[in-house]
């Protein structure tokens, strides 16, 4: 009996069927923007960036330096003027973002200093009571009878034993006689 859909998977009940997509968790406005911050600071720390950056910025000198004049939309004689602009545009952006990719990672690591420091009562609370159970395994095998004191015990009753065995053969022999 073949069957012409996916067969049932063992965590759904008969006739349910499994969205074929897992539905993508809820993201904030404010995580999207943190997010987007971090990827730019980290983009913007890498060794890719500055090369891209130093190529464009000697492109756009060399291309506005030797181009004809009529080419240039940014020259050499007003000191490139819309070169500066926006490398100032991209330092305005570019500060407040780090900024907030660091405030984030702060953020993450004051949860993650509050987790260690929970974490370490918890070892420090269990180490004390592991602690206190080891003296009293050592209080109570202090108590315990050793193998010596044992023999040394049944030493003197069987001493008793034979005492008293003796006393009786004694008094049945002395009754007997």
């Amino acid at each position: 009996m073949a069957r012409s859909e996916r067969p049932d998977r063992l965590e759904t009940p008969r006739g349910v069927r499994a969205p074929a997509l897992p539905a993508l968790p809820e993201v904030s406005r404010r995580d999207r923007i943190g997010r987007f911050s971090e990827a730019f600071a980290r983009a913007m720390g890498t060794t890719w960036f500055l090369i891209g950056m130093t190529v464009f910025v000697v492109v756009w000198i060399g291309f506005n330096t030797w181009a004809p004049r009529e080419w240039q939309f940014d020259p050499r004689a007003l000191n490139y003027t819309l070169l500066t602009l926006i490398l100032s545009l991209q330092a305005s952006y570019a500060a407040p973002l780090i900024l907030l990719a660091q405030n984030r990672q702060d953020d993450r690591d004051r949860v993650q200093i509050e987790q260690d420091r929970q974490r370490a009562e918890r070892n420090l609370a269990d180490t004390e009571y592991l602690a206190r159970e080891v003296v009293a395994l050592r209080l109570a095998v202090k108590d315990m009878a050793t193998k010596d004191f044992i023999r040394a015990e049944l030493r003197t009753l069987l001493e008793e034993l034979e005492r008293g065995r003796e006393a009786e053969e004694g008094s049945d022999a002395a009754a007997s006689g």
